[in-house]
């Protein structure tokens, strides 16, 4: 018997009444009721995890749940008590290496299990008895919320760990915490250990002196061909070197003595970077300053850093080539205000030679340093953390406590409230070959008591030869012994005005002139 049309039909022909089956009024009423009062319940998880569950027939894990969260506020608002008591203590909490596992952990699967307790709320407002339209959109806000969370408390988990990391292997300690007659003295070290380099010698060197109270800060900067320096008597390198640091072809520079004392760890039993130290103790003897810290990065950290913190900005006032000695120049970096530079180009602008000389390099060195104080905000900081985090692992050394962290990061954000000061020991002031060490200790010792009475720093010119006097001395030891073959075999007086960039007082007067 033939098949009628009518019996032929699809089912996907069928009337609209045999496929959505008429609801009444109430039916409605009760499915939206259902729909809030399962969003009620996924706010309220989010509001206070296991809140829904102990409305619920879920009690246990409720109070589990709240047990859990409260805990954990009430820890947080301890150690936010604890930082308002004491910054100090509360930075070497969440610092301890346990600790921060802890806090790792936590934040890890208390994200998942934060995500987790939402679809368990979700599942307790019974979707499966909507329609298909509510539902879809109430399963799919809760995902999205879902993932929100546990994406969050893993990405978390990641900045602590990359915290734990970066504090571990650059903020190992073992610095002296003391303040050195109101201030704190660090030594700054650019190292030159990048790609095709054999060792490390310190490109750059500078000493920071900030005020333990104020952050105002002088930067000396020495010449890396600095000679003729001793080493104290506490320092081992003192004990090789009785007299000066000296080896033939005049390779016994300031920068040479990384590699020569790292060359003899057995002199420093113990210690994690001999060179630092060894450097250290000759910048002490150099400058009469007690140094408390010393921050040393290389090429390929300094790059990373600039990068990770998305670049600086510098005013330039000449062009600056890129590249130069070994290998050609391809380009140059072009003048003008406000030039944004990434870390190959700041790298190059801070250390490129061609056409010019270590002084002119030191000035721009600093403008460098100091677009970094004055750029580094902690928004920038916290934001990028993981990046900068990976970048300071390429730090090779430092002795600074992770203690001290809260410590130096509030006295730089108060430098920035201040001009910089800065000193270079450059001809005619200085000669490197023939350095009169008198004079460099006489003008730390001026300079930094300058920018305790006088926070607006001027241009500084040329200091007269001094009357002859004992020079200013370490507190570790006796004042090191300062004897004619420390003059300079130039003319040294009269001294006229200095027109080096490097030799002036005000960091912005270097950067304009770099």
């Amino acid at each position: 018997m033939a098949t009628s049309r009518t019996d032929r039909r699809s089912p996907s022909s069928a009337s609209p009444t045999q496929e959505q089956p008429y609801r009444s009024a109430a039916q409605i009423h009760s499915e939206r009721l259902r729909l809030w009062r399962g969003f009620g319940r996924v706010l309220m998880t989010l509001l206070l995890p296991g809140s829904a569950q102990l409305l619920s027939r879920e009690k246990k894990v409720g109070r589990w749940a709240i047990r859990i969260w409260a805990g954990i506020v009430l820890t947080v608002l301890a150690w936010f008590l604890l930082l308002n008591l004491n910054r100090t203590a509360a930075v070497m909490v969440v610092t301890f290496k346990p600790v921060t596992v802890l806090i790792t952990l936590v934040l890890a699967l208390g994200g998942i299990g934060w995500a987790g307790l939402l679809l368990h709320a979700w599942k307790l407002s019974n979707p499966i008895a909507l329609s298909p339209k509510p539902r879809r959109i109430f399963g799919a806000v809760t995902v999205v919320l879902a993932l929100v969370l546990s994406g969050t408390g893993l990405a978390s988990a990641s900045v602590v760990n990359a915290q734990r990391d970066f504090i571990g292997s650059v903020f190992a300690g073992g610095g002296d915490t003391q303040v050195k007659q109101g201030r704190y003295n660090i030594l700054l070290l650019g190292g030159d250990a990048g790609a095709g380099r054999d060792g490390l010698r310190p490109d750059s060197i500078h000493v920071a002196s900030v005020h333990a109270k104020t952050g105002q800060t002088v930067l000396f900067s020495l010449p890396r061909n600095l000679e003729a320096f001793s080493f104290p008597h506490y320092s081992p390198m003192s004990k090789l070197y009785p007299d000066k640091f000296t080896c033939d072809e005049d390779a016994c520079m300031l920068n040479a003595v990384y590699t020569a004392a790292s060359a003899k760890p057995n002199l420093y039993p113990g210690v994690r970077d001999p060179g630092a130290i060894a450097t250290v103790e000759a910048v002490e003897w150099i400058t009469g300053l007690d140094i408390n810290y010393y921050v040393l990065i290389d090429l390929d950290g300094f790059k990373a850093l600039i990068d990770a913190v998305g670049g600086i900005n510098l005013d330039i006032m000449k062009p600056v080539p890129v590249g130069g000695g070994s290998t050609s120049v391809g380009r140059y970096i072009e003048p003008g205000k406000n030039v944004h530079l990434n870390g190959q180009d700041a790298l190059w602008f801070a250390r490129s030679r061609h056409g010019s000389n270590d002084y002119e390099r030191m000035a721009r060195q600093k403008c460098v340093m100091n677009a970094m104080l004055n750029q580094l905000d902690p928004f920038t900081v916290t934001t990028k953390f993981n990046n900068i985090a990976s970048a300071g692992k390429q730090v090779l050394s430092s002795n600074v406590p992770a203690g001290e962290m809260d410590r130096l990061i509030d006295l730089a954000l108060k430098a920035r409230e201040s001009n910089v000061r800065s000193v270079s020991f450059v001809p005619p002031k200085i000669y490197p070959g023939a350095p009169d060490f008198h004079v460099i200790r006489t003008t730390v010792s001026e300079r930094i008591a300058a920018s305790e009475k006088d926070p607006a720093p001027a241009v500084e010119e040329a200091p007269a030869a001094p009357e002859p006097a004992p020079a200013t001395t370490p507190a570790k030891g006796p004042a090191p012994k300062v004897t004619a073959t420390h003059t300079p075999s130039r003319p040294p007086a009269p001294r006229p005005q200095s027109t080096n960039p490097a030799d002036t007082d005000d960091l912005g007067v270097v950067c304009r002139a770099a």
